[in-house]
């Protein structure tokens, strides 16, 4: 500052001295500054220096030079401007070289500073060649040489400049070619008695460390230099040296390499207390004094401590520099000194380093024992080791006691430390210094020999070396693992890479072992691979590890290896990226085959160009890989707990999705039932976005992406797994099976996985310790995986050890040798209740389970808890959250009674928080802990579920083992009460209010009814709740099930409600869809409340439902006028609105607040980004939309799907505005690529929204984002036009279909101005659904005519539109328009044949056309009055002709075609007059024609029918039926077969013959030789043969079982069989979606994994019936258990076509969207008909009929099921009038026997969302199988008739003996048409049966009415192939009427008249007959009137007729119709 100050006082010369000083002095921080100020000095008054030509100036200058030493007529060239500036340079050098022979100091000094201009100003004449740098350093070297007088200090300091500044600007090349003059005078000059020459010769020395410490062998040239300079430093030169030395020090260290900066801070600390430049090299590095030195302490501290008694002042002076006290100093730097002061034995300044921190010498080495014996086993002099480990052990003894001091021996110490004494070594040992790595494996050795005390033989060195490693292995990784995560202290970057490189100096000395430390390392390595820093030496020991590892166990890596190179490939050294190319290689092409599968895992590498011969090989390994098969193997990775294993598998999905097979993706997600993988992906995508972590949100983000590509998939359509991996422990610990058992399960579910997934070693360490121990616990040891081990191990031990998976076993095999410890803290116990004192969700949960750790009851639980303590510390809260649940069930069970009050006070004051307004917690805290407390209320309610079941099972055993269960009975039943208490003190009303709060609906329902229920029931003397008093908790049930999304449930509460509220109204038109209703009751209550924001919401989303944007827009900004506050509340209406009316300027100022992060403001910044075009703009839109829209989808987690729906959809939009923008913007408008785009975007988009959820709400806000989306392009084309357009008319249709009649007639008049082809059809089709047929079909007409649309095809002008989606829409009109003249009743049947012909002769659309064709054909020939003449055949004909064709065209219509057209074929063909007819063999052919064309699966869905003909009359039909009976057989042998037992083994001789028949051609065809057919036919009858003689077998009365293995051995020997099991499920057939285009012969109709016979169970139980049904268990394939009863004199045919029935019924119901998203459905069962007379019916498992559960709640009321009273009661009814005897039911009978059906559903499902999933699932199949049963006839259902699924809640009806209306001919006919007594109703809930039961029944009806065709088609069987019972009528008529009638012709009208009834009721036609009149013709002799009654009106009279106290009154007693 002085000089800077002072510097306008001196003069020229001065100031040139001072600016070549401090030029480029690095030891001045302010140097640059100097120099500045002195330039403007010297440039004049102007303060500019001058700006003259650097050429010109020099040559002036030069000249000068050269002047004053050479005879000027010799200079006359420098005139000569001519020369170049290198040639005059050069010229000018030669001039002085050559004329001054006796080079005076003048002359020197001039060839300096002449040398020394050209380097400074003329670079290029270097660069250029013209002046050789070694000849110019060479003349420099000569100017130093000569007298005193010759080389003054002057000429020294002028030949050092220049030779610092050819250094400075050439010292690469110098070091490149040969350096050594330079070094030579370098040399000279650091040793010049003149200080100048000295600085300068510094400057240039501190350039060529600067450039050779970067250069690899650079350094080693240079070091002798160096070295020479420092010596100056320590050889007493004189104070002057040593100053110019300390500069240059300085000057080195100002831009060092670390390990040249090491060495300089070494030499510049060994002079502290000099003028040193120490402290401006801290400042330089801008780091305190501590933090400078603490990476070179290691080196330094040593060096000063053994100096404190020689050297005190360097002590002081570095404890003064780092400004500490000596104590502290020696405290710090202890671990480094000691080792080098015991080594040398420093006695003397050990004890005084003792002294200093107060600690004997003992203490001092144990503190640091590790490290002392490693440098000392380290030291290579002769007996130097010996010396130092004998002075160790003479200290440590001199401070023991006698007694001790004698065990004390240097094995003794060592092995106290010897695993950090390992680790330590192994360290060194990756040295990159030989000599230090050779001096570790010395160590080693030495070490091994030690341990072993094997002091003497030296040849086994090597072999003690590797066993003590080997013993401590796991040990060792984990210490050295510690270190590189800073656990065992800070560790700077090369240390790091030495700690690497020793994993792989480790591996190559243990190579043996490798396998079980594995995971460990490749832990390790995965996470440092991530360092930038470090990546390329974690590849290098990533190589060694591979190639060190046996070939077959490299494989379980190969996943990981290959994901993590590709996600690292980008930021690669190419050092790097060769090692992980030798990784690949070694993977491919060295392991290839023997990894056992594994390449298969390798990534997808096309992205990496460098390693092409890699993907090439990969690629033709994967020939033959389809993409089914290719997302099977992304699949199976995609879950991994592997950060870049999930992150590129992912990537890989996005890729097959999007780029690779979108086609095939898009086919999985079609049809009525997605392909199950759908499922699968959007699970594993969900889990990996609710993944928790650190640096997840990449994962997150492209998961979204995955998401958004796949689409927001119907839910109702896809199986969404959930894996639901919690246990619960029954026994309460007491059990030491099931104790091993929860220890595995933890092991396997809980922290493995989370071992796998951190990162963070440390806490890998705390994880390790407790698998390490639960292993102990289960009694895994090492010897269950040591090849040759003699310790036993217990066969039961080895069995759970072998059913863990093989993921699971690679990852804890190494840890049953672990040494892990855990070193507890004592913490006192936390106040009580724990919640409100922790301000986090994640401290309350880990502090509460540690807590509760300590308090858990019993010795086991205690053991298995307490090892997972050190679990629970990491921010990772999944171990606590799964621990506590089973904490606080066994505290409760057993615990203290202080313990359990705790936890109900903790418990209480969480819900509390829930409801509290003033509560303090933030909203995570709340919610969050919210759901800990339902978790933990589910558990244990799953507990008593479970236990309730046990008791139940115990029960039914007790006659076995009396007094042991009934001990284990009461236990139980104790238990039982004690938890029930618990979960019943908490009111009710505090959980359904927080439940509520926190949108926990389920519960909060529960709750809620509860109280309901308790008000209904309410004792005397308080009276029973009133209709007011209920009205608030209907209000909340009402608003619960709309936050359900379940209309349903609405729809019933709403009818209890007599006078809704304003806001029911509001919930229940938003429900509905009545958004103009919803608006007015929301404008009505802003009347009330203007300033109320939640009614401004609710009216703004009316208005966006109703599509009235604008309205919204100035209602929004009306509403911000008056609330400028609410801005943020309203920005995402404002938002849309500004899109949608494409105001874009607002848009833009809407969402430039970047505090806004509402879905639509994201979704408006990508629109915005997509409108500027920029595609970086477009790409951070879209990751920062993807990133919020998500949110919610992370939060729901693994289980969200429904939850997280509308996020879902957002995601799904912002990729289809991705791909709009993305086809829009990269094509050339008007092109032929562009049209491709467009169309193949227009399929695209159609798949993807046919798959979303069919919801007006959800598809309408699809198709106005692609509307938006699509109106971006600047460039407006005929095909962008044209997709609005058809968009417009799928929002018309979604509207009309929804009932929003305003908002379809809205979107048909925007298709209109779209100039949207064929909108009139959508027009038309709304004026139809709005009641007006004769309108719309007038409409569609003239739109047709002016459309040009004549009947005339083939003279449409078709210039507007020649393709073919314009041919496909013009036959859907012609359709449309053919169906509708036929339903008129207006037109004659001439004008609609040709109608339905017109469509037909098209060339698309020809299934539909041509079905409606054969349906207006069949149906004319119904109408006939004499359907056998020949205009009745020829309709035949023409139907049959028709629908051959149309099921050889699709699959749409297969249901329907082939039952009939195979009807009209087989029945014509017993007609002996239809036979004779020309027409039909026409009709014959077609069916001929048909069995070639038509696929298999086609005919199987009517097997059962073509079976049941099998008995034809006609032999040419027959030759054809038996051809398609081969047909199936051949391609389904497994499910067929089983459908065709019953003719083979038939009791009818003819049927029997024939399929015999088949049977055997089949076996004998050559063709089939080589299938597995003829093996699955002789297995089959095999089979049956043995099924028939155990179900004929003669029993006993008294026998219970049967030996399967005694009795029927022949039967038990096939149970190991590749027969399919007889399941349901795997014997109904599944159709292709319509819209797939997959060709029909590769569509797998039948689950590809259906289960097979592996064995039967020896035992066959006897059923205690009549009939003595025999019970067999079947294990399968898949290891499931299967049971199946088999019923000898029973015809099974029944209720095998009764499940065909069903099957269809439940196809039908999966087709339709309302019915499927209620998930209506029959339960079905598998049926084998072995004979007439006998079969096996399967066993329904998890079920119980209804009987017996109301018996057991009657019972606990002592309610008698039967009483003389009731009996005297019932005898009055008989003979009573209906009144009197519904008077008589209700008055003495109903008050009996109160409902208490309720109480099971709260019993069996205490959990709230299983509860109410199985109360809707009760009442949807009670529904539908009351009316599928009142439309078959069904009766007997008493309450042993219908089964519960105590799993589910699904009502299960068996035993369908009593169909066909039979229940009404019985001696007490029945009278109602199913059950729905008041037990069934009550079950229902509080809406009884309004609600949910009603419209399931509606919409069930109406189904079965619009398929009445299908369905009778199905029942047609009955008719061909008639049952044993009717046989029986048949042969008791003849009887009867004394006469003979021909068989065939009596039973087939037997049957006729039984299906008759059905096929009325299909029709709607119904009223209550006469019972007492009935008859077989399914008509009462008196009977009213018969009408067609509507659906609604139908269900209401069933309803009523079923529920009316009459009927039930008079009812058979034993029907128990009060229950």
């Amino acid at each position: 500052m002085f000089l800077r100050k002072h510097l306008d006082q001196l003069d020229g010369a001065i100031l040139e001295a001072v600016r070549r000083f401090f030029e480029g002095n690095r030891l001045y921080g302010d140097w640059e500054g100097i120099v500045r100020d002195v330039e403007v000095l010297q440039a004049g008054d102007g303060g500019v220096p001058m700006q003259v030509s650097t050429s010109a100036g020099w040559r002036v200058q030069a000249t000068q030079v050269l002047r004053a030493v050479v005879d000027p007529q010799e200079l006359e060239w420098t005139s000569n401007f001519d020369l170049s500036d290198a040639e005059f340079a050069g010229r000018g050098l030669h001039v002085l070289r050559m004329n001054s022979p006796q080079r005076s100091a003048v002359i020197r000094r001039a060839i300096a500073d002449y040398t020394s201009s050209i380097v400074t100003q003329l670079l290029f004449c270097f660069d250029q060649g013209v002046l050789p740098v070694q000849s110019v350093l060479s003349l420099l070297g000569e100017l130093l040489v000569g007298s005193a007088e010759e080389v003054t200090p002057g000429v020294r300091g002028s030949t050092f400049r220049a030779i610092s500044s050819i250094v400075k600007h050439y010292a690469v090349d110098l070091l490149a070619n040969n350096c050594t003059l330079a070094l030579e005078l370098v040399q000279r000059g650091v040793s010049d008695k003149d200080r100048s020459s000295r600085l300068l010769a510094g400057q240039a020395l501190a350039q060529l460390v600067k450039v050779c410490a970067n250069d690899p062998g650079g350094w080693v040239r240079i070091e002798g230099l160096f070295f020479h300079l420092v010596r100056f430093l320590h050889t007493g030169s004189r104070n002057a040296t040593k100053e110019t030395t300390l500069i240059t020090l300085g000057l080195i260290g100002t831009d060092a390499h670390p390990q040249v900066l090491e060495e300089v801070v070494f030499h510049l600390v060994s002079q502290l207390g000099e003028h040193n430049p120490l402290v401006e090299l801290t400042k330089r590095y801008k780091k305190s004094p501590q933090g400078f030195l603490s990476p070179f302490l290691p080196r330094i501290a040593p060096f000063v401590i053994a100096r404190k008694c020689t050297n005190p002042e360097l002590f002081t002076e570095m404890c003064l520099f780092l400004c500490v006290y000596p104590n502290d100093f020696l405290s710090i730097t202890r671990p480094h000194a000691l080792p080098h002061l015991f080594a040398e034995r420093e006695v003397k300044v050990l004890e005084e380093f003792a002294t200093e921190l107060g600690k004997k010498l003992s203490i001092l080495f144990l503190g640091d024992a590790s490290q002392i014996l490693s440098h000392v086993f380290r030291l290579q002099g002769p007996g130097q080791t010996n010396q130092a480990l004998d002075f160790i052990v003479k200290i440590v003894r001199a401070d023991t006691d006698e007694a001790n001091r004698r065990s004390i021996d240097i094995r003794s110490i060592v092995h106290s430390n010897l695993l950090p004494l390992l680790a330590d070594l192994m360290v060194v040992l990756g040295n990159e210094n030989p000599d230090d790595a050779a001096s570790a494996l010395s160590a080693l050795r030495k070490v091994g020999r030690i341990m072993s005390s094997n002091t003497k033989n030296q040849d086994n060195s090597n072999v003690d070396m590797v066993h003590v490693l080997k013993s401590n292995l796991l040990g060792i990784v984990s210490y050295m693992s510690e270190m590189l995560q800073d656990i065992r202290g800070k560790k700077t970057t090369p240390a790091k890479r030495q700690i690497i490189r020793a994993f792989g100096a480790l591996i190559v000395q243990v190579h043996e072992v490798l396998p079980s430390i594995a995971p460990q390392v490749m832990a390790t390595l995965q996470t440092m691979s991530l360092i930038p820093e470090l990546t390329d030496v974690t590849l290098s020991t990533w190589l060694i590890f591979l190639k060190n590892l046996a070939r077959q166990d490299v494989g379980p890596h190969i996943v990981a290896t290959s994901a993590t190179i590709a996600s690292l490939w980008p930021s690669l050294s190419p050092t790097a990226r060769e090692t992980a190319k030798e990784c690949l290689r070694f993977i491919v092409f060295d392991i290839g085959d023997l990894s056992g599968g594994h390449l298969d895992e390798v990534v997808d590498l096309r992205s990496i160009p460098e390693l092409g011969d890699i993907h090439q090989e990969l690629t033709r390994r994967r020939a033959s890989w389809d993409p089914r098969k290719k997302l099977h193997k992304i699949m199976a990775q995609l879950n991994s707990d592997n950060y870049a294993i999930t992150l590129h598998f992912l990537g890989e999905l996005k890729t097959l999705m999007s780029v690779d097979h979108p086609d095939f993706v898009r086919s999985l997600a079609s049809g009525d039932a997605f392909d199950p993988l759908v499922g699968k992906i959007q699970s594993s995508l969900f889990h990996i976005a609710s993944r928790d972590g650190d640096d997840i949100e990449g994962l997150r983000l492209l998961a979204f992406e995955c998401m958004g590509i796949l689409g927001a998939a119907d839910p109702d359509r896809c199986e969404i797994g959930s894996n639901e991996s919690r246990m619960v422990v029954r026994s309460n610990f007491t059990d030491e099976g099931e104790a091993v058992l929860f220890a595995m399960h933890l092991i396997k579910d809980v922290l493995v996985s989370t071992f796998r997934s951190t990162s963070d070693i440390k806490y890998q360490g705390h994880l390790s310790y407790s698998i390490q121990e639960l292993l102990r616990f289960c009694g895994f040891t090492s010897a269950l995986v040591t090849p040759k081990s003699t310790v036993p191990v217990p066969v039961k031990v080895r069995n759970r050890w072998s059913s863990l998976p093989k993921h699971i076993l690679e990852t804890i095999t190494p840890m049953l040798e672990g040494r892990f410890q855990n070193i507890e803290n004592p913490h006192s116990p936390p106040e009580r209740p724990i919640y409100p004192r922790q301000n986090t969700y994640r401290e309350w949960l880990q502090l509460w389970t540690t807590y509760l750790i300590s308090r858990a009851s019993g010795e086991t639980a205690k053991i298995i808890f307490g090892v997972l303590r050190p679990a629970l510390r990491n921010k990772d809260v999944g171990v606590a959250h799964h621990l506590l649940p089973h904490l606080v069930l066994n505290i409760l069970l057993s615990g203290e009674a202080g313990d359990i009050e705790d936890i109900q006070k903790e418990l209480l004051v969480v819900l509390e928080d829930q409801v509290d307004e003033r509560s303090p917690s933030s909203a995570d805290k709340k919610f969050l802990s919210a759901q800990v407390v339902f978790m933990l209320l589910d558990h244990a309610s799953k507990y008593v579920r479970i236990l309730r079941q046990d008791i139940s099972s115990k029960k039914a055993e007790s006659n076995k083992r009396s007094r042991s269960n009934a001990t284990a009975v009461s236990q139980s039943e104790n238990q039982l009460t004690h938890i029930n208490s618990i979960l019943s003190s908490i009111n009710h009303e505090l959980m359904a209010k927080a439940a509520l709060q926190c949108k926990a609906y389920a519960r909060s329902m529960m709750n809620f009814e509860r109280q309901v229920v308790e008000l209904r029931e309410r004792k005397p003397p308080a009276p029973p709740a009133s209709t007011k008093e209920l009205a608030p908790h209907y209000e909340r049930l009402h608003e619960i099930y709309a936050h359900l999304d379940e209309p349903d449930g609405m729809e019933g509460i709403s009818m209890l409600i007599l006078s809704p509220s304003l806001e029911h109204k509001i919930r229940q038109h938003e429900s509905t869809g009545q958004w103009t209703a919803a608006q007015s009751c929301w404008e009505v209550r802003l009347q009330q409340s203007p300033d109320n924001l939640e009614f401004h919401l609710g009216l703004l989303r009316c208005l966006r439902n109703l599509g009235h944007y604008d309205t919204l827009r100035t209602h929004v900004r009306g509403v911000l006028v008056r609330n400028p506050d609410w801005e943020s509340a309203l920005a995402g209406f404002q938002a849309e609105s500004a899109w949608m009316m494409g105001t874009w300027d607002d848009l833009q100022q809407i969402t430039a607040n970047n505090e806004l992060t509402s879905p639509y403001i994201m979704k408006a910044r990508v629109l915005l980004a997509m409108r500027a075009g920029d595609v970086n703009q477009v790409a951070s839109a879209l990751s920062n939309a993807r990133g919020v829209l998500g949110a919610p989808i992370t939060a729901a987690g693994a289980k969200g799907y429904r939850q997280s729906y509308d996020a879902l959809l957002d995601l799904h939009m912002i990729h289809e505005m991705e791909l709009i923008y993305g086809a829009v913007s990269t094509t050339v408008p008007h092109s032929q690529g562009r049209r491709e785009a467009m169309n193949s975007l227009g399929a695209s988009l159609a798949a993807r929204f046919d798959a979303t959820l069919p919801n007006f709400r959800v598809r309408q806000a699809v198709l106005s984002m692609r509307r938006t989306a699509f109106a971006l392009s600047p460039n407006t084309s005929p095909l962008i036009t044209k997709e609005i357009g058809q968009s417009w008319i799928a929002s018309a249709k979604i509207a009309r279909k929804a009932k929003q009649w305003q908002t379809a007639y809205s979107a048909t008049l925007q298709a209109q101005q779209s100039n949207a082809r064929f909108y009139f059809m959508e027009s038309a089709k709304l004026v139809k659904a709005t009641g007006e047929p004769l309108r719309a079909l007038q409409e569609l007409e003239n739109s047709m005519r002016l459309s040009g649309l004549t009947e005339d095809p083939n003279t449409i002008d078709l210039t507007e539109g020649d393709d073919a989606e314009f041919e496909r829409m013009r036959a859907k009109a012609y359709i449309l328009r053919a169906r509708w003249m036929n339903e008129s009743d207006r037109y004659e049947p001439s004008q609609l044949l040709k109608a339905f012909q017109i469509p037909s002769n098209l060339d698309t659309m020809q299934e539909s056309s041509l079905y409606h064709l054969g349906r207006f054909h069949d149906q004319s020939f119904k109408q006939l009055s004499s359907p056998d003449d020949e205009r009745g055949i020829r309709m035949n004909a023409h139907t049959v002709r028709s629908y051959a064709r149309v099921v050889t065209l699709g699959s749409k219509y297969v249901y329907q075609a082939i039952p009939r057209m195979l009807t009209l074929w087989l029945d014509l063909a017993e007609n002996p007059k239809a036979t004779s007819h020309a027409i039909f063999p026409k009709i014959h052919s077609a069916i001929c024609q048909a069995i070639e064309s038509v696929p298999a699966y086609k005919w199987f869905t009517a097997f059962p029918q073509i079976v049941s003909r099998v008995g034809h009359t006609n032999q040419k039909v027959y030759a054809v039926l038996s051809r398609i009976i081969s047909k199936v057989i051949r391609e389904y042998p497994h499910q067929a077969l089983w459908l065709f037992a019953s003719v083979v083994k038939s009791t009818k001789p003819n049927r029997e013959t024939r399929g015999r028949a088949i049977l055997d051609a089949l076996r004998s065809d050559p063709t089939n030789a080589d299938t597995e057919l003829p093996m699955l036919i002789t297995r089959s009858h095999a089979m049956t043969e043995e099924l028939l003689k155990l179900c004929n077998h003669p029993i006993d009365d008294e026998r219970r079982t049967l030996s399967m293995k005694r009795e029927f051995p022949t039967l038990a020997s096939l149970g190991k069989s590749r027969m399919l099991i007889p399941l349901q499920e795997s014997l109904t057939a599944n159709l292709p979606p319509a819209s797939s285009t997959t060709e029909n012969s590769t569509h797998a109709p039948f689950p590809s994994a259906a289960p097979t016979f592996e064995e039967f169970s020896d035992e066959i139980e006897i059923m205690r019936s009549l009939a003595k049904p025999r019970k067999i268990t079947i294990r399968g394939s898949n290891g499931q258990t299967y049971m199946f009863l088999g019923k000898p004199k029973d015809d099974l045919r029944k209720d095998a076509r009764l499940m065909d029935f069903n099957a269809i019924i439940n196809t039908l119901l999966k087709a339709n969207s309302e019915s499927r998203r209620r998930q209506l459905h029959i339960r079905t069962y598998g049926v084998v008909t072995l004979n007439e007379e006998c079969g096996f019916i399967q066993w329904v498992p998890n079920t119980i009929p209804i009987r017996p559960v109301l018996m057991r709640y009657y019972e606990a009321k002592n309610v008698k099921s039967w009483s003389s009273e009731m009996s005297d009661v019932f005898r009055t009814i008989k003979d009573a009038t209906d009144k009197d005897s519904a008077e008589l039911f209700v008055k003495k009978i109903l008050p009996e026997f109160p409902p208490v059906f309720h109480e099971w559903f709260v019993e069996t499902f205490p959990e709230p969302s299983a509860w109410l999933s199985s109360r809707l699932m009760y009442g949807r199949t009670a529904a539908v199988m009351s009316m599928v049963g009142f439309i078959l006839g069904l009766g007997d259902r008493h309450c042993e008739n219908i089964l519960l699924d105590t799993n589910t809640g699904d009502v299960v009806h068996v035993d369908f003996n009593c169909l066909f209306e039979k229940g009404k001919t019985l001696e007490v006919p029945e009278r109602v048409p199913f059950r729905l007594t008041q037990n069934l109703i009550d079950g229902l809930g509080v809406t009884g049966v309004e609600g949910v039961f009603r419209i399931a029944c509606e919409m069930t009806m109406q189904l079965l009415r619009d398929n009445k065709d299908s369905l009778m088609s199905v029942l047609d069987a009955f008719i061909h192939d008639p049952l044993v019972e009717w046989e029986d009528e048949k042969r008791k008529m003849d009887r009867d009427r004394r006469n003979a009638v021909k068989s065939s012709t009596d039973l087939r009208r037997l049957a006729k008249n039984a299906l008759r009834p059905i096929e009325r009721k299909l029709r709607g036609v119904y009223s209550p007959p006469n019972i007492k009149s009935w008859n077989h013709s399914g008509s009462g002799g008196s009977s009213g009137e018969e009408r067609e009654i509507s659906t609604s009106n139908l269900v209401e009279i069933l309803i009523q007729e079923a529920t009316d106290d009459g009927n039930l009154a008079k009812m058979y007693p034993g029907w128990a119709a009060w229950h």
